[in-house]
């Protein structure tokens, strides 16, 4: 079976920049989405989904201006659930019917607040596909079911090993 590695750690430890990296290192043969910091003034005022076909679209805002169509408030953030479902899970879907690498950033509580999004990541958990994403290192209930999934690997992201785990990702999925 192909292998769903998903990278874990503390908030800016580097998990995004190195998703960023494996996908440059993949290329074409990747697809599905990643997340950005959104700042202003380096004030960080929230976060937008970039999928790998170049579409972006809000993930979570802290402005109290910001209205989304679907959205639920996480902490100070206003999330934007009709993008997840409309940007996000539509780039996974693509991904996995293409045959790429599925690739994730991230199961964390902005993205499980869409319950299409916990869906569609547990169903492409079930299939062959190959994944490579992020999952928050907070523990929460669905985090925690993914985690347990046979297939799923967990590593832990740290200063002293986030600079080699692109290519050492990139080694485990060749070899299967």
């Amino acid at each position: 079976m192909n292998p769903a590695i998903l990278l874990t750690g503390p908030p800016g430890v580097g998990k995004t920049t190195a998703i960023k990296t494996i996908v440059a290192l993949l290329g074409d043969r990747a697809g599905g989405f990643y997340t950005r910091e959104i700042r202003a003034q380096r004030r960080r005022t929230g976060f937008e989904i970039v999928t790998l076909e170049g579409h972006t679209v809000w993930l979570a805002s802290r402005s109290q201006v910001a209205t989304f169509k679907e959205e639920a408030q996480l902490g100070q953030y206003r999330v934007n659930l009709r993008g997840i479902d409309s940007f996000a899970v539509p780039a996974l879907r693509r991904a996995e019917a293409a045959g790429r690498v599925v690739i994730i950033d991230e199961i964390g509580p902005m993205e499980m607040a869409s319950e299409l999004f916990c869906q569609t990541v547990l169903d492409i958990l079930a299939g062959p596909t190959t994944v490579v994403g992020t999952i928050a290192l907070r523990p929460s209930p669905f985090a925690a079911s993914v985690r347990r999934l046979q297939r799923v690997q967990v590593i832990t992201l740290t200063p002293d090993n986030r600079n080699q785990m692109p290519q050492q990702v990139l080694d485990r999925l060749l070899l299967n």
